[in-house]
């Protein structure tokens, strides 16, 4: 047997009796006198069976890094296999350099395995904590995507991903493997996918886990990569490992090289692996008769009755004692020249590689405002197109970043229809596999994302930002829901990004929701969803910004804004439709300041009642409304106040920052306020719930009454159209007793028979 083998295989040992004592040990780690009831924690967490496939991966990953410097990250999908890739980062030492007391001796041990699954310590699932993680561990399906974010534009990093066959069922992973046809080998890193096949999720088989080689080779082929298969026990296994990781690596430099040349490669077939190993290998063979390895009573804790049971404890005795690890550490000299020999250079630790911590990081250059801004006489008697200067601004900053190579643009097939086809003009959208004549805009290079999977959008997203780089990811409103819970898997991770004192700053990931509830006239209810605000409006991190610009040079001043900002989720929201240009820029910039602003222009001094736009057509709506009532009303003084930017709720530590910044210097203290909201009026009103007297609020919004009609129709059957809100106003100034009882009767029957009118004409 070859050294590197010994070494590899006693790396392995000591991981997983690291793993097995984190799991079930609060006291005699090192197993110096018999096991006993009291050295069991009192509640028993995490999960083994994935455990030892993680081990074996990064043991040998390790050798690959050392024997050829190669800078590079792990990606885990089974996530939930944290004890085990808490005990690859404590081996090699990274834990120590964040964590003080997770020294490599006897007390570190201790530590470790004291603080996983504890209170106030480390927890069962991947989290940012963990040196080295990109991916939060407890939702399946994001690795794939999110390995590949990692490596564009990272052309010398190699991620290696590990997918459970578990996850590999879920839809996101799925469409996943289809990443590798847009991204060019002469310009990207490379990922090295590892489908770890141990047979069982919790309680059932995998669909992975009963397919065959034969099946699986096709499958992986047809996907267009070249599939290798590593399955058996012991020595051979190892041996299969080292040379499968070993020809992948080579296959991988190869096609960069060739890609890197003169003559780039006709549909790169980059390497995966198949890994066929027991579910739980090398745990308790059997106990009272009844499989353990390679079933499902090996997934979770193993044993979970133990500290209750003698023949359980002399089990999981005899189990951890299997891995000899009094060979492998001695209390005075610490881990043998064996496990020490395998572990890289510092400047190659896998977990402590620079990409992951935000060291790369570098701020865009942003186009200047004076370039790009728009002039405004008489505001609303110029039209414009919120998401055409979007499509000028990106162009514009993909052009002044060429040279750092730091931004990409996500779009599941709709960056024509978004008007953002300007970026087109100095980039195309990413394409390797063959071109064929008629297509536009496809270039192997090209940093606009295609693909018709918002999943596979947000795990590209995520990645590219977590490693440092800017992203936009522009889609139909409707469609963001589809990602919502990617979304809340990446504002979790980043709230701890933030308070990690050795994860620096990272880009600001910026969503384009467009397409919106209110110009879905054509395509109909089924497109009309705003719930992609209210579900992020409701996380408890102010650092989650949702942006309402109004016309172009409002767009402009939020690009500017979301852009240059670092650390946070911002989401801006804008029709693509033609509508008022409103405010100047230098307006736009000064209402950011506050989020808000009263709109002079449409205001009057005193006012008996305030209404507030939120959102391009809600907007314009109340500007409507407010103008029929100067008409026909002129003794109603109205203020108009337009929010173009809320930001989420705040459960920060150090300070409380209100939703709407001095709220009642706006909407006075005791007139009534009538918000006309672009989403569902809920994620409005608990907002407003804060703000003093909230009984004098109403809201008006999305209330699921849609249909294929007409645009001015969808208004009406919310009643965020003009005659709906100028009829309040009329109600609720006649209570206050502004105007007459007479007057209220012939203006709302008016305004009904307006309503009548449009009805027949539609």
């Amino acid at each position: 047997m070859h050294q590197e083998i010994k070494n590899i295989q006693a790396y392995i040992r000591a991981a997983n009796y690291l793993s097995v004592a984190q799991i079930y040990l609060q006291d005699n780690f090192l197993l110096e006198r018999p096991l006993k009831t009291e050295d069991i924690k009192p509640r028993l967490a995490g999960h083994w069976g994935t455990c030892p496939g993680i081990n074996f991966v990064y043991a040998h990953l390790n050798y690959l890094v050392k024997k050829h410097k190669q800078s590079s990250i792990f990606v885990l999908g089974p996530g939930h296999g944290m004890s085990a890739l808490q005990a690859n980062v404590f081996l090699e030492g990274t834990l120590e350099k964040y964590y003080k007391k997770a020294t490599r001796d006897e007390k570190g041990i201790a530590y470790i395995g004291k603080q996983y699954t504890w209170p106030y310590g480390f927890s069962s699932h991947v989290s940012p904590e963990i040196p080295g993680a990109i991916l939060e561990g407890g939702e399946l399906g994001y690795s794939l995507s999110l390995a590949y974010g990692a490596v564009m534009d990272n052309p010398d990093l190699l991620a290696a991903c590990m997918i459970g066959d578990g996850e590999a069922e879920t839809g996101a992973i799925a469409a996943a493997w289809h990443i590798n046809k847009l991204l060019d080998p002469a310009t990207n890193g490379a990922v090295l996918p590892i489908l770890h096949v141990n047979g069982y999720k919790i309680s059932g088989p995998t669909i992975f886990g009963r397919m065959s080689n034969r099946e699986m080779e096709e499958l992986f082929s047809g996907y267009g990569y070249e599939p290798f298969f590593v399955e058996g026990t012991g020595t051979e296994l190892d041996e299969q490992m080292m040379e499968t990781l070993e020809t992948c690596y080579q296959r991988i430099k190869k096609i960069q090289e060739e890609a890197r040349g003169e003559n780039p490669p006709f549909k790169p077939r980059f390497p995966m692996i198949v890994m066929r190993t027991p579910k739980g290998m090398t745990t308790v063979k059997e106990l009272r008769g009844q499989k353990i390895e390679g079933t499902i009573l090996s997934h979770q804790v193993v044993m979970p009755t133990v500290k209750g049971d003698d023949e359980e404890l002399k089990a999981l005795e005899a189990w951890m004692k299997s891995y000899h690890f009094e060979e492998l550490f001695d209390k005075q000299k610490g881990f043998s020249k064996e496990i020490l020999d395998l572990i890289p250079d510092e400047q190659y630790l896998i977990s402590n590689n620079p990409h992951v911590y935000g060291k790369t990081y570098k701020p865009l250059v942003l186009p200047e405002s004076k370039k790009l801004k728009k002039e405004v006489r008489v505001p609303g008697e110029i039209q414009s197109n919120a998401m055409r200067m979007a499509g000028v601004f990106l162009k514009e900053v993909f052009e002044l970043n060429k040279k750092t190579n730091n931004i990409r643009l996500m779009s599941p097939d709709e960056t024509y229809s978004n008007r953002l086809d300007n970026v087109l003009e100095v980039t195309g959208r990413g394409w390797v596999w063959p071109h064929d004549p008629d297509d536009k805009d496809i270039t192997r290079d090209g940093k606009v994302m295609e693909m018709l999977s918002e999943h596979n959008m947000q795990g590209l997203s995520s990645g590219y930002v977590l490693t440092g780089r800017h992203a936009a990811f522009t889609t139909y409103e409707a469609f963001a829901q589809i990602i919502a819970s990617m979304a809340h898997m990446h504002q979790k991770f980043l709230k701890y990004v933030i308070r990690m004192p050795w994860r620096q700053d990272i880009p600001s990931i910026n969503y384009l929701l467009t397409s919106t509830v209110w110009r879905q006239e054509r395509d109909g209810y089924s497109h009309q969803n705003p719930g992609f605000i209210s579900g992020m409006l409701e996380k408890h991190n102010d650092f989650i910004k949702t942006y309402f610009p109004v016309d172009d040079n409002s767009m402009l001043a939020v690009l500017e804004e979301t852009f240059a900002s670092k650390n946070q989720m911002n989401l801006i929201t804008a029709n693509k439709t033609p509508e008022p240009r409103w405010l100047t820029y230098e307006q736009a910039k000064d209402s950011l300041k506050q989020g808000l602003s009263t709109w002079e222009f449409a205001s009057d001094a005193n006012p008996h009642i305030v209404l507030v736009g939120v959102g391009d057509y809600m907007t314009r709506e109340s500007l409507a409304a407010i103008e029929l009532i100067k008409q026909d009303a002129p003794e109603i003084r109205v203020r108009f106040v337009n929010i173009m930017r809320l930001q989420a709720a705040c459960s920060c530590e150090d300070a409380f920052h209100p939703q709407i910044p001095d709220a009642e210097k706006y909407f006075t203290v005791d007139k009534p306020v009538i918000v006309n909201f672009h989403g569902y009026p809920e994620a409005m009103k608990s907002i407003l719930f804060t703000v003093k007297n909230p009984g004098r609020f109403s809201v008006h919004g999305y209330h699921e009454w849609g249909s294929t009609t007409t645009p001015f129709d969808l208004l009406v059957r919310n009643k965020t159209d003009r005659f709906h809100l100028a009829i309040e106003v009329v109600e609720k100034m006649h209570k206050e007793g502004v105007i007459s009882d007479q007057k209220k009767k012939d203006l709302i029957a008016q305004y009904e028979k307006a309503l009548a009118d449009h009805y027949t004409f539609i």
